[in-house]
């Protein structure tokens, strides 16, 4: 498969052919797979306090003769803590059992349970290698409501690995016309419900996935501009290239990252 290497001012300089790993079929069941491994074993241990909601204390004596019983009363047997009492008669309300107010939980989260989910490597370079080919068909790009350019899909000259001003990448970014694709990620919505009270405040689009060879200025200086992520190409997952497990995600590869996956046989 031969594809087109455009300049910084959008025009075609030369054409390439893409390594075997573009040419892999595309397996949307795989790349779910992948993405729940990296979502689920990211995922924190959390539960309940040890002794939540079972911190009064709520013993009563079933017995006849015992003193603080509930023998006669014609109540149930719930057990229950002392809100007032006058000699020998008490005032209670249920507590600790689960159907009381402020009792445990019947069945709390518990901190010592896994959510990991496991994968065969073979079958994460598979998902990989499919994610990239994804990155490849206009029509799946499209399908997740990114505006493609008139050229894709988009391969640049080494040259976008040294850009070291922010103005000079959106320059850039508006050469090869994803302006519209800029403007379509910048718009922020608020967070419904209380996820906008924990450091979620809005909800953000995933616009184009810039993947370069080495480190350079370009992570640094892309980094400000909303929706656009910087990867090094040897860091590529299968949940950068097709977030949410929707595959197809606008992607800019710079030339020597193509030739680095071709030469180091990158996810075979």
């Amino acid at each position: 498969m031969k594809t087109s290497v455009l300049s910084l001012d959008g025009k075609e300089l030369k054409k390439i052919d893409l390594p075997n790993q573009f040419s892999e079929e595309i397996r949307a069941d795989l790349i779910k797979r992948a993405v729940l491994n990296l979502q689920t074993n990211r995922r924190v241990a959390y539960g309940a306090k040890e002794r939540a909601g079972k911190r009064a204390s709520a013993t009563i004596s079933k017995r006849r003769k015992n003193y603080k019983t509930s023998y006669g009363h014609g109540i149930s047997r719930v057990p229950r803590k002392i809100l007032t009492r006058r000699g020998t008669r008490f005032y209670w309300v249920g507590a600790v059992a689960p159907g009381t107010v402020g009792g445990r939980k019947a069945h709390p989260p518990k901190p010592e349970k896994s959510w990991e989910q496991k994968i065969n490597n073979k079958e994460r370079k598979k998902a990989i290698r499919s994610a990239m080919s994804a990155t490849m068909v206009p029509e799946l790009v499209k399908k997740r409501n990114h505006i493609l350019p008139k050229i894709y899909p988009l391969i640049m000259e080494n040259k976008i690995e040294d850009v070291d001003k922010t103005s000079k990448i959106k320059i850039i970014l508006n050469n090869i016309d994803l302006k519209k694709e800029l403007t379509r990620v910048s718009i922020k919505k608020i967070r419904a419900g209380k996820g906008k009270t924990r450091t979620k405040t809005f909800k953000l689009k995933k616009g184009p996935l810039v993947i370069v060879s080495k480190d350079c200025k370009l992570s640094k200086s892309a980094k400000n501009i909303l929706g656009v992520d910087v990867c090094l190409v040897k860091n590529l997952n299968a949940e950068l290239l097709a977030p949410g497990a929707n595959p197809g995600r606008l992607t800019i590869w710079s030339e020597a990252a193509i030739e680095r996956i071709a030469k180091e046989k990158l996810f075979v």
